[in-house]
Parts: C-alpha cells; structure tokens; sequence
C-alpha cells in the first residue's frame, strides 16, 4: 500500500494508480481488503516506498510502469519478512500501526547488516551471532525488570569504530504486575541495532525513560530517566551527571527534554560473555570474561 502521500505521488507518475487521488486510492484500498477479508482470505500488507521501489525495479531490469513490476515488489519474499496480517481494520486506524510497522522492520534490516558484518561469515560466526543475542536478550530483559511497573521508553544510538554509520532505534518497555507485555517489532528491531553495537565495538548511549506516570524512586513527582554509556561494544552504567548531559544532548539534536526529569544513574546489566568471542577491531577470540565496563 502507497500509505504515505508523498509515496503516492511518486508512485503515481509511473501509473500505477491511474487517474485516483490518493483518499480515493486508499477509499478503494479498504473497500477492497474488507471484502477480501470476509471471504476468509488471509491478506498480507506492506507500504509500497516510491524510491525503494524504483531501485528495485532499476537492480532487477523492470519497468516501473508494468504490473509485473508491481507484483514481483510486492511479492518478493526476500523483502516481505515476517507478514503483516489485515484483520478487518479500518484504514484510519491501521495505517500509522502499518508505518510504524514498516519502519521497524527498515531499522531491523540496516541493523541486521551491521551485525552479520560484525560477527563475520567464518565457521564461528554463527557462535558469535548466539552469543550476542543471548547477551542483548538477558540486558533487554533486565532493563524491563530494573525499570519496574509502567510503560517506559528505551532509546538508543550508537555508531561504529570504523564507518561511523549511527544506528538509533526506540520501543516502548510495558510491566504490568511483574509480567513483560508480548514484545512487537519495535522491541526485534531495538535488540538487533543493540546487537550490532555490542558486536561491532560501537559507542553510543541507551536511555531507560520511565514512565511518566510513575514517580522516581525518592521523588513526589515527576519522570525519571536512567542510562548506560555503550564504549568499546561494551555497556556500563551511567552517573546522574552523565544521564543528565545525554538528556541535554538528545534536546539539542531536537528531542523533547522531559519537563521535571529526575536524571538517575543506570544499574549493572548482565555480564558479556567475552570467551569466543572477539574484541572490537579483533579477529582472534580472547580468553576470559568479566562484567561490563
């Protein structure tokens, strides 16, 4: 689906749509998956980008203007991934969960990139792959149990040693009664750009914001933030003074600053299990292992 408008209008120089404006475009679109849906037909969406489809047409020779184009792009399971089902929605309310659907799965695909480049395609890659997203998933989770009840923030950017690419990814953690809420897209795409980070030796920051609703510990009002400064692929708790000056830079490259924030230090993660694995800029494994930091 051409969700966006300017999509759309880069899409429909090439026909696609005919003579349709893009409410009437998308008018049809639900009159057509509603119907699909009550014959009992499982339907599988995607957001149709005007430049993603046009390299792809021009890698694999097609014309942008045939059908033909249209379906291989919408049916290559290379591009599909995990489906995204329809489920009798309304568009109103579909389309923003749609593109923010879609918008994991690109953070997901370009992380996912770094990281098999960081582990390697040597015979212990897959070995390096595991012990890394067994890390990220035990930090993941830790983070949910320190951060307590409520529905907090999780943000992250880092970038590599060497090609200096910045990775960002967010997802919103929710406890509700000591119990994890079922994770989503957003929560894969936040754990392979930490993994990237993790397995590349990047340096970055990950901020835990809590809930607003729930005081900091200590404090009659107001949200909390806690973080943890990620150096060498390796994290380590922040000092409130450094939670504090991540908080200001985040404001100057134009993220909201939480009005009353309580900056907190981070607390310990989980250990990294270094045997096996190499240190950042290593290709030879390094005996041993300890904490973070």
């Amino acid at each position: 689906m051409a969700a966006a408008a300017a999509d759309f209008a880069g899409l429909a120089r090439y026909g696609l749509f005919g003579r349709l404006a893009h409410q009437e475009y998308l008018r049809r679109s639900e009159e057509q998956l509603r119907a699909l849906h009550a014959q009992g037909l499982e339907v599988h969406l995607r957001v149709l980008e005007a430049g993603d489809y046009e390299d792809y047409c021009t890698a694999l020779g097609l014309d942008p203007r045939t059908p033909a184009a249209r379906v291989a792009y919408a049916g290559d399971p290379e591009l599909a991934g995990e489906p995204f089902v329809y489920a009798g929605e309304r568009l109103a309310e579909l389309l923003p969960v749609l593109l923010d659907d879609h918008r994991a799965r690109v953070r997901m695909s370009v992380a996912g990139v770094a990281l098999l480049e960081a582990v390697g395609d040597d015979p212990d890659g897959q070995g390096r792959l595991a012990a890394v997203m067994g890390y990220v998933t035990s930090a993941y989770l830790a983070l949910a149990e320190g951060a307590g009840e409520g529905c907090h923030l999780l943000t992250l950017r880092c970038h590599g040693p060497e090609d200096g690419e910045q990775l960002s990814s967010a997802v919103e953690v929710c406890v509700e009664a000591g119990g994890l809420y079922p994770a989503g897209r957003d929560t894969e795409a936040f754990c392979v750009t930490l993994a990237a980070g993790v397995a590349g030796g990047g340096a970055g920051a990950l901020l835990l914001h809590g809930d607003p609703g729930v005081p900091a510990p200590g404090a009659s009002d107001g949200p909390w933030a806690r973080g943890w400064a990620l150096a060498g692929g390796r994290l380590r708790p922040m000092t409130v003074h450094e939670v504090f000056d991540e908080l200001a830079d985040d404001a100057a490259r134009g993220l909201p600053f939480p009005p009353g924030v309580v900056p907190r230090p981070g607390f310990p993660l989980p250990g990294f299990p270094l045997p096996g694995f190499p240190e950042p800029g290593s290709a030879a494994p390094r005996e041993g292992g300890g904490p973070l930091g």
